[in-house]
């Protein structure tokens, strides 16, 4: 049985007590809080309290002042624990999308409406029995489209489909070759879109002054591309990334070419918000590992962008004094 401990994916015996748990992870007789499924757990009740498959459990404690960083990734006005961001295509099956989305920790996960087994025959497999939205942000997103007209309608569905979520992805590619964005019909597509009440989440190329456009238009985060979608050629023009980054007021994710962690760490490194990424982890040899490895690039990534890293230097700087040495 699994169950989500603070984020974390954790495998319980059947029927498992929340008792049985927190002495597991070293809390008992220590003052802490509980929630499980954001409803809390009384002191003395542990034992009482029998965990299910799927449950989101919550232990917290009191700290210092100051220690641990609370660093959401903040997305029209929802905050996300983790900043990667994945897709639902290629995977060899749902298994294998599930395990892979579990392993990557993301919270986010993109779904290309006319791509999948959504809406299909009801005994097939349904996608969103695996990523449920009670438990992901699903984002919906208009890959294939090549006009502002056909990514417009689709988010039109993606919203009926979903009960009103007005939450996407937009991306009007120019052509199936580069599957460069066409800027035009991304911004006629974004225009109406917000007009209309969308949150949009707009992918683009790396020209900071379309980025800027977009922002204006109301976009609540601008995903330029790091090199073509589903290159692996990892971050191609890290200038204009920085560009965008410095006059960005919105999050700004890395969307398309990463193609394994230290690319994913890159961006983060650049003080990127996110990085949204599909083939990297799905045509990998194994993808739940890399979906892990990826997890891991984006953290470190952004820990090492708050760190502050040091300056480049031309020549070499001695760690060890050299005052003081032996004659």
């Amino acid at each position: 049985m699994n169950v989500y401990v603070n984020g974390e994916l954790r495998e319980l015996r059947e029927a498992e007590s929340l008792q049985t748990l927190v002495e597991a992870m070293g809390y008992a007789g220590r003052r802490i809080a509980v929630e499980v499924n954001r409803d809390i757990v009384p002191h003395g009740t542990y034992a009482q309290c029998r965990l299910r498959e799927g449950d989101r459990v919550e232990i917290v404690q009191a700290i210092g002042g100051g220690q641990g960083i609370a660093d959401p990734l903040v997305v029209a006005g929802r905050e996300y624990r983790s900043r990667l961001l994945v897709g639902t295509g290629k995977y060899r099956d749902l298994d294998e999308t599930r395990d892979a989305i579990v392993a990557s920790g993301a919270e986010i996960v993109t779904v290309a409406i006319r791509r999948t087994n959504i809406g299909q025959d009801a005994s097939q497999p349904n996608l969103l029995d695996v990523i449920s939205p009670d438990r992901y942000t699903i984002l919906p997103n208009t890959a294939g489209c090549y006009t502002a007209e056909d990514a417009l309608r689709t988010c039109r569905l993606a919203r009926e489909l979903l009960g009103g979520h007005r939450l996407v992805k937009l991306e009007v590619l120019g052509d199936p070759k580069t599957l460069f964005p066409d800027v035009v019909a991304t911004l006629e597509a974004a225009r109406a879109l917000v007009s209309e009440g969308f949150e949009v989440m707009v992918y683009t190329n790396d020209d900071p002054i379309v980025a800027k456009r977009l922002e204006e238009i109301g976009c609540v985060a601008v995903m330029p591309l790091a090199a073509p979608i589903g290159s692996g050629l990892g971050i191609r023009n890290p200038y204009n990334i920085m560009t965008i980054l410095e006059n960005a007021s919105v999050p700004i994710i890395v969307d398309a070419g990463v193609g394994t962690a230290s690319d994913a760490a890159i961006a983060m490194e650049l003080g990127c918000h996110g990085v949204l990424m599909n083939t990297a982890i799905a045509e990998a040899k194994n993808p739940v590992l890399m979906a892990s490895a990826m997890k891991k690039g984006i953290d470190a990534g952004r820990e090492a962008f708050l760190a502050g890293r040091m300056p480049r230097r031309r020549f070499a700087s001695a760690s060890s004094p050299t005052e003081g040495l032996p004659l």
